[in-house]
């Protein structure tokens, strides 16, 4: 079993930034490739960005891209999101997901965090 735990989430006004953490524990955390996900009220949960093991490779959701940066330290066993130019449809929670390859689907994820709301106000 692999642990995730989330946090840095919290209420941010439009234009500003936060810095969320996910940190994992009980695996090898050099196995797995790095996700973030957010789900927002009433909608499906969609894919932000992924990191893979090494660090090396990235991907991001066009919603996203150029405003948010993914991050790991693997010998803190912790991944990172930077967002930067936040934007009230930013709200959210965020959670963060291991998958032993790349992926971009929630459905190729193997283990998952409870999540931290990100909320953006106007």
């Amino acid at each position: 079993q692999l642990q995730l735990v989330e946090s840095g989430g919290g209420l941010v006004q439009a234009g500003g930034s936060l810095r969320l953490s996910c940190v994992a524990s009980g695996r090898t955390f050099t196995s797995y490739a790095m996700a973030w996900f957010r789900q927002a009220p009433g909608k499906e949960r969609e894919f932000v960005a992924v990191i893979n093991w090494s660090g090396g490779n990235t991907y991001y959701a066009d919603s996203v891209k150029g405003r948010f940066t993914i991050s790991r330290d693997n010998v803190k066993n912790t991944a990172y999101l930077q967002m930067n130019s936040l934007k009230p449809e930013d709200t959210a929670v965020y959670y963060c997901a291991t998958s032993s390859r790349v992926e971009t689907k929630s459905y190729g994820m193997e283990y998952w965090g409870k999540g931290t709301q990100v909320t953006v106000s106007s």
